[in-house]
């Protein structure tokens, strides 16, 4: 069985704390009826997967951003860059 899951937002993207949430659900599965001691873990296990997410997420928006400001200014548009900088 295939599970979809659709998740939207008005007037902005996904934040990487939502992405890391959406994708630790899929790489930890919990089981409704397993014992809760296993249940627990598997939900402690899963915040920790989260966390690391989150955090490498954040850094690959900041280097796509250095990316994006680098090819802005080198392509003569400072101001633009300059703007990019300061998101």
């Amino acid at each position: 069985m295939i599970q979809v899951e659709v998740l939207t937002t008005n007037g902005r993207g996904h934040t990487p704390e939502e992405i890391a949430a959406r994708a630790a659900r899929r790489i930890v599965g919990i089981s409704d009826t397993a014992p809760p001691d296993i249940r627990d873990q598997a939900k402690a296990f899963q915040s920790k997967i989260e966390a690391v997410l989150v955090h490498y997420m954040r850094e690959a928006v900041q280097s796509d951003r250095t990316t994006v400001y680098n090819a802005l200014t080198d392509a003569g548009h400072p101001a633009l860059a300059d703007l990019i900088r300061r998101l």
